[in-house]
């Protein structure tokens, strides 16, 4: 009830029954009024107190919440600055709202460019580059139709800035039109990406398409070959390039590899396909040309431009090539069928002494089908174990007797017969088979010799493979324990290719079969280009001289001075000297004139069985069936 209302209230009670007003009523009613109001005015005043307290703590709050706002503010002002991408926002009139300062820079665009309200085509025509033509198409202004209104998409593009950068930019479409995009150069992942493709298809050392492009570039030309046009493919392998490795290094053949690689493209010229395809492999692809006479002048071109020395600092180098051909579509009018049938022509190139080419035929691969019969049946040779081992005496002049026997394997096959060992011994190096025989042989030769006297040794072959395939030593050493039988009686020979295939890695294993006390001879000496150089990088007990230097010593002049000069030699070097292929009995007396330690060949004996080695060593030094020279 309003004061006023109150009061005229109070005055009529207070009138009296002549109409005059009591004052002492009057003022006993408005202080009865007062009084009951008092505490609903104090109830007010407390009210008012705290509405002036929570309005100052809100104040208080308001105030805190705009320098966190401000604090925010800033701190999105300073991660939108500061991102390695650049960001934009486009509203879906294709006007800018937002972007941070990498977006400018990207695009080489001024603070003054990226003004909000600009649209994306006013910065499209100030940017330094244009977009490329690998983007994937977009609008570039306008609102988008309602089809793609309903929801988001990504789309991407690319910008070619005119400093050679790539700036690739992820859009993504709001459904009412608007986007946000984010930008980065991707010109460092951009060429990163192009080099890997670029190594995968093409060889790092010499800059040639590799195994893969060549591959590829024969499917294409076949796929495109006229009915009437012929394409020839050239298989090119450099004879014993890895020996130039192993003298060299491997650094040094790297380049000796550039050199041949330019040398055959000079060759192969612009309009022919060259590929390298491994280590000193290389292929041609001619197309567009009469064949086969061609291929035929480009093999002869290539092999004149290798044919020229190659020069490693002050060396000297000379290299040969053998080629393997095959020309589409009479040769295979498949990729594969094409390189396999010239890999078969090199394969024959090679077997075939090397320096030369071989155009594909048919009979070729009848003679591969052939070696894999031969293959699959030495393998089972091996677990069945149909080998056996022969023995040809050597003979000790100065003693006049035999000191030892040549261990010499043979192979006797339940169909094809006796195969003699250069039918299957290489093919057993080749496909990694001679391990085993090899470990068959040192344990065979071993048992046998453990049944002759103490003074006879036993001489057996290791291949190159056994060195670097298999661990010789533990397969030497378990030989000599199973048979008991000292490591003075066995003697080890090896040929220069055991050396040339890796010296370093050999070295080592020599010396610690030295060190045991087994006998090292190096084999078939002087028939490589560098047995010199071998003989001073390990102290051999004994060379043995090829039986190609004997065969004239009787009737030649210069092959008897050249087997007196290896006898000097051997005997300078504290080297034994063994003289192969002894068949006449003039070539035994010029050999004892010289002075030579030993011999051996049919003169003494053939390779006899191991259940002979008891006879002949029972046999006089004069008469008997095998000829031994008179004491």
């Amino acid at each position: 009830m309003k004061a006023e209302a109150l009061f005229w209230q109070q005055c009529s009670q207070a009138v009296m029954a002549d109409g005059s007003v009591d004052a002492q009523r009057l003022m006993e009613l408005v202080i009865a009024t007062y009084r009951v109001h008092e505490s609903d005015y104090d109830e007010i005043e407390r009210s008012a107190e705290t509405l002036l307290r929570e309005n100052h703590a809100l104040r208080g709050n308001m105030s805190a919440l705009s320098q966190a706002f401000d604090g925010q503010q800033r701190l999105f002002e300073i991660i939108l600055n500061n991102l390695p991408l650049g960001l934009s926002v486009f509203d879906a009139d294709q006007r800018l709202t937002l972007s941070n300062i990498r977006f400018g820079q990207l695009f080489g665009l001024t603070q003054g460019d990226v003004t909000p309200g600009v649209t994306i085509d006013d910065l499209i025509d100030k940017m330094r580059g244009a977009e490329g033509t690998s983007a994937r198409p977009g609008r570039r202004g306008g609102r988008h139709s309602s089809a793609a209104a309903n929801s988001s998409s990504i789309r991407r593009r690319e910008w070619l800035m005119d400093d050679g950068r790539i700036i690739q930019s992820m859009v993504t479409i709001l459904a009412d039109g608007s986007n946000i995009a984010i930008h980065a150069d991707i010109t460092e992942d951009r060429e990163a990406a192009e080099r890997i493709t670029y190594l995968a298809h093409h060889d790092p050392l010499t800059g040639l398409p590799n195994r893969i492009h060549f591959r590829q570039q024969v499917d294409a030309a076949l796929a495109a070959r006229k009915p009437d046009e012929q394409i020839a493919l050239v298989h090119l392998n450099l004879d014993r390039f890895k020996s130039i490795n192993n003298m060299m290094g491997v650094s040094a053949g790297d380049k000796i590899l550039q050199q041949v690689a330019e040398r055959i493209r000079a060759s192969a010229g612009s309009e022919n396909t060259l590929a390298r395809l491994g280590s000193d492999e290389f292929a041609i692809l001619q197309t567009g040309k009469q064949q086969p006479w061609n291929v035929t002048a480009l093999a002869e071109q290539i092999r004149r431009e290798l044919s020229d020395l190659f020069l490693h600092g002050e060396k000297q180098l000379e290299l040969s090539v053998s080629m393997g051909i095959a020309v589409a579509p009479g040769d295979g009018a498949e990729t594969d069928i094409l390189l396999k049938h010239a890999g078969v022509a090199l394969s024959h190139a090679k077997a075939d002494g090397r320096k030369r080419e071989r155009f594909f035929a048919g009979e070729m691969e009848a003679q591969m089908q052939l070696r894999h019969a031969l293959e699959a049946d030495l393998r089972a040779a091996v677990e069945k174990e149909e080998f056996e081992l022969h023995y040809q005496p050597l003979y000790d002049l100065s003693q006049r007797r035999i000191c030892g026997f040549e261990a010499l394997i043979r192979w006797n096959h339940p169909i094809r017969g006796r195969v003699a060992p250069m039918d299957f011994i290489p093919l057993a190096e080749e496909v990694g088979l001679i391990v085993e025989i090899g470990r068959w042989v040192l344990r065979q030769a071993c048992n046998d010799a453990a049944q002759w006297p103490d003074g006879i040794k036993v001489a057996v072959n290791v291949s190159a493979i056994q060195f670097s395939n298999s661990d010789l030593t533990e397969d030497v050493s378990e030989a000599l324990a199973a048979a008991a039988v000292s490591p003075s009686r066995l003697e080890l020979e090896i040929t220069e290719s055991v050396l040339m295939e890796n010296l370093s890695e050999v070295l080592p294993i020599l010396h610690a079969l030295k060190e045991r006390g087994i006998r090292i001879s190096m084999d078939d000496f002087g028939t490589g280009y560098s047995s010199l150089s071998y003989l001073s990088s390990f102290p051999f007990d004994k060379i043995k001289i090829d039986k190609s230097f004997v065969n004239d010593i009787a009737d030649n002049k210069e092959a008897h001075a050249i087997m007196h000069a290896i006898i000097l030699l051997g005997d300078a070097l504290g080297m034994r000297v063994t003289v192969e292929g002894v068949e006449t009995a003039a070539q035994l007396a010029l050999l004892e004139s010289e002075e030579c330690d030993e011999i051996q060949g049919y003169h003494i004996s053939p390779p006899r069985p191991a259940f002979d080695v008891p006879h002949l060593l029972s046999l006089p030094t004069n008469g008997g069936e095998t000829y031994l020279p008179r004491c």
